[in-house]
């Protein structure tokens, strides 16, 4: 009957033991689910989330990016444009549009309402050398998700008309000079007719019809020699009506028989009566022998202390005497060397007076 007894109260004990832990487990449960559900901090956090979104600003919405103009004629003058739109909430405002060499831009204005569209022009200057082309540019505006949108165009640099020679080498060594033959072609076998000629000082000279068309030209300018040798170096400009091609430019130079070096002569500080002292060389460019008739100065100031042969030619030392300033701040003569035959060279020369406090 004892055992009995214990039996009966051991089990009471247990099953009240299970009772009081599920009741602990479950009250468990809800108190970790009210933490997560009320916590003030966590309801504000996902309310903001739902309810608050970033604007988007002022958005700059390009139609394309890059530009291929494919193949062009050098030196020519390409355009294109890049339409663009406002597509966000607020006033698009664009500060610059960056160019790079050889290209402009132009835009009509800076700032663009909300759906406002506008275009930028570039206008590209060719340059001479056959080749691919790539240039970048940048728009500049207060789009904060792309403030500095890149702009590229694109082109195939390649010769429609071919020209010889590319440079003009001129002996001035005898009395009258023959320029040698100009030959213009069309490589793309499109006809043209030559609009205008022009050289340097008008040194040279070309008659033309301009209403002749054809795939190619021999030219033989006429070159008048006392405007050449004012103009040793300088440039010939044919300009053309071939579309794609429309201007061959021609440098030239022009080797005279006889020389003076250096062309001027510069002396800084110089002081009344003090001498300056120079050296000038005159020289024949063939290596043939020729001879100083006489040699003097507009003003005097400049004389001949002396006068001593070289290899084709002569070498002189001069003593230049500043005279009295009163006043000024420069003083200037010529020099002029008399060959024999008739030509004459000279030499400019400038002074600058000391400067004293």
């Amino acid at each position: 009957m004892k055992g009995k007894c214990l039996l009966v109260l051991a089990a009471i004990i247990s099953v009240s033991f299970l009772l009081l832990t599920g009741c602990q487990e479950q009250a468990k449960v809800p108190a970790e689910s009210k933490v997560v559900l009320t916590s003030p901090e966590a309801q504000q956090t996902a309310e903001t989330v739902q309810t608050v979104a970033p604007s988007p600003g002022p958005t700059i919405t390009l139609e394309k990016v890059t530009h291929d103009f494919g193949e062009i004629g050098p030196g020519l003058k390409k355009s294109c444009e890049f339409k663009f739109t406002n597509t966000g909430d607020s006033l698009l405002v664009i500060t610059k549009v960056e160019g790079c060499c050889g290209v402009t831009t132009k835009l009509e204005k800076m700032q663009y309402k909300l759906a406002e569209s506008g275009i930028i022009t570039v206008e590209y200057n060719a340059s001479t050398t056959a080749g691919l082309m790539s240039r970048q540019l940048y728009v500049l505006s207060n789009d904060k998700t792309n403030p500095r949108v890149p702009l590229t165009i694109k082109a195939r640099i390649v010769p429609k008309i071919s020209f010889e020679p590319r440079g003009l080498k001129l002996l001035l060594k005898d009395e009258q000079v023959e320029c040698p033959e100009i030959t213009i072609t069309s490589l793309d076998g499109k006809p043209f007719a030559i609009k205008d000629f022009k050289s340097t000082g008008d040194c040279m000279t070309f008659d033309f019809d301009p209403n002749k068309q054809a795939t190619k030209f021999v030219l033989k300018p006429k070159i008048d020699m006392e405007k050449l040798r004012g103009n040793l170096n300088g440039v010939i400009n044919i300009s053309l009506t071939h579309p794609e091609g429309d201007t061959v430019t021609i440098l030239y130079n022009a080797l005279p028989r006889l020389q003076i070096t250096p062309p001027q002569l510069i002396a800084f500080n110089a002081e009344p009566g003090q001498p300056i002292f120079r050296k000038i060389w005159v020289f024949n460019n063939y290596e043939e022998k020729f001879e100083i008739e006489s040699a003097s100065s507009e003003k005097g100031i400049i004389k001949v202390q002396s006068q001593d042969p070289i290899n084709n030619g002569y070498q002189f030392m001069l003593e230049i005497t500043p005279p009295g300033n009163e006043g000024e701040t420069m003083f200037t003569d010529v020099f002029h060397v008399n060959i024999k035959g008739g030509e004459k060279l000279d030499v400019a020369f400038r002074g600058f007076y000391l400067k004293r406090k």
